[in-house]
C-alpha cells in the first residue's frame, strides 16, 4: 500500500492544529468545520451546512443562527430565512426566500446561484 506524501500529512496535521485552536475560542471560517449542499428554485434558495465531524453540530446549532444568516446576506435576501434543523444526520438547511432576483432564469446575476451562496456561506466566521 503506498503512503501519502509527506506534504499532504503536513497539510493534514496544520488544517487539525488550526480546527482544534478555533475550537478552544478562537474565530474560524465555517468552511474549516463544515461543508455545504446547495440548490434554487424560483426565488429561494435552500442552503445545507452539514460539519465534517458530527461533534461539531451543537457547536454549528449554537453559531449559524437564522439570524446570523440573515444578516450575512442581507443585501441580496429580502425575505425570510427558515433554518431547519436535521439532528438524525447533523445537518441545518436554510430557506432563504426572495433571494434569487426573480429566479435564476430571469436575473442577470450570475452569482445568485445557489451553489455560489452555498460557499458564500461558508467563508463566514464562527
Amino acid at each position: 500500500m503506498k503512503r501519502l506524501p509527506e506534504r499532504v500529512w503536513k497539510t493534514i496535521f496544520r488544517n487539525q492544529q488550526r480546527v482544534t485552536k478555533s475550537r478552544k475560542g478562537n474565530r474560524m471560517k465555517l468552511k474549516e468545520i463544515a461543508h455545504a449542499r446547495t440548490g434554487d428554485k424560483g426565488e429561494i434558495s435552500n442552503i445545507s451546512v452539514i460539519p465534517y465531524d458530527e461533534n461539531d453540530y451543537e457547536m454549528l446549532k449554537e453559531k449559524v443562527t437564522e439570524a446570523r444568516v440573515a444578516e450575512y446576506f442581507h443585501e441580496i435576501c429580502h425575505g425570510k430565512v427558515t433554518r431547519y434543523e436535521l439532528d438524525g444526520i447533523h445537518a441545518l438547511n436554510f430557506v432563504l426566500d426572495k433571494t434569487l432576483g426573480g429566479g435564476v432564469t430571469r436575473s442577470l446575476a450570475l452569482d445568485k446561484h445557489g451553489k455560489t451562496l452555498g460557499m458564500a456561506l461558508l467563508e463566514m466566521e464562527v
